[in-house]
């Protein structure tokens, strides 16, 4: 365990319960808990360090949804599991070019996509609000394979950061599933590939295991409230925390570009 005051220890567990919550609802919560992270460990501490340990909380929590999602909401978990497989596979190509790769370059492209996302959403108060009848056909299941399996996981290890919201949105567009279901698979393909991030990061010795297992205890109880708050409250609440997701993560990476 790092050496830190009491006070630091506690804003990262309230931290890590907010960040499972939103993550559990509709993605986005390592937004919250990685600054918290980069900023309140000791002076010196690898971001390597950081990132590693933020992955070992998130998965519990993640795991903890997916499965409290899967209890109770219509998920295809073999559905789910296939897209997860081709995003870990699209996490893991991406993780290789991120190391040639300035960031930088793609971060104003993710904003804007992010704003036309949010207009999108916004104009059409339909989009997500219920499912279209009858099971996915198998293009639309290749097409899920391809974009947010193969597509977002490459993001994911190239760039990272609203994964989960850029899975849920994809998610509802190509397989036309209501906002509850697209995050609860989305929580399923997270799993997979937080497990390869996290598998490359644990064989770095970059993962702070003592406090990641603390954290992770209050990610597993925001994970499982949050699921339980989308599915009680339903699409038309996932929506709204949808949006605000999307602004703080463009708000985000514009401080990230032109502020940090």
């Amino acid at each position: 365990m790092p050496d830190m005051s009491l006070t630091v220890l506690v804003l990262f567990c309230l931290a890590a319960l907010a960040a499972g919550w939103i993550d559990a609802v509709v993605g986005g919560g390592g937004l919250l808990l990685l600054p918290v992270l980069l900023l309140g460990l000791p002076v010196g501490t690898p971001a390597a360090t950081a990132l590693g340990t933020n992955k070992a909380v998130a998965i519990v929590g993640t795991t903890g949804a997916a499965v409290t999602y899967a209890r109770r909401a219509p998920v295809d978990v073999r559905t789910a599991v296939r897209i997860g497989l081709a995003a870990l596979a699209g996490s893991s190509a991406g993780a290789f070019f991120a190391a040639g790769l300035s960031t930088d370059v793609l971060k104003p492209v993710i904003m804007v996509v992010l704003l036309a996302v949010a207009a999108f959403v916004i104009l059409r108060p339909a989009f997500g609000t219920a499912p279209a009848p009858g099971p996915a056909s198998r293009r639309r299941i290749l097409a899920a394979i391809g974009l947010a399996g193969l597509g977002i996981g490459f993001y994911d290890g190239l760039v990272g950061p609203g994964t989960g919201t850029f899975l849920v949105l994809a998610l509802t567009a190509v397989l036309h599933l209501d906002l509850v279901t697209a995050s609860a698979t989305a929580k399923i393909v997270n799993c997979c590939t937080n497990a390869g991030a996290l598998v490359t990061f644990a064989w770095q010795g970059a993962v702070l295991w003592q406090l990641a297992a603390l954290l992770a205890v209050f990610n597993l109880a925001g994970g499982t409230l949050g699921a339980r708050t989308a599915l009680k409250r339903g699409s038309g609440f996932v929506r709204v925390v949808l949006l605000t997701v999307v602004f703080a993560l463009v708000a985000n990476l514009a401080y990230q570009q032109w502020l940090a």
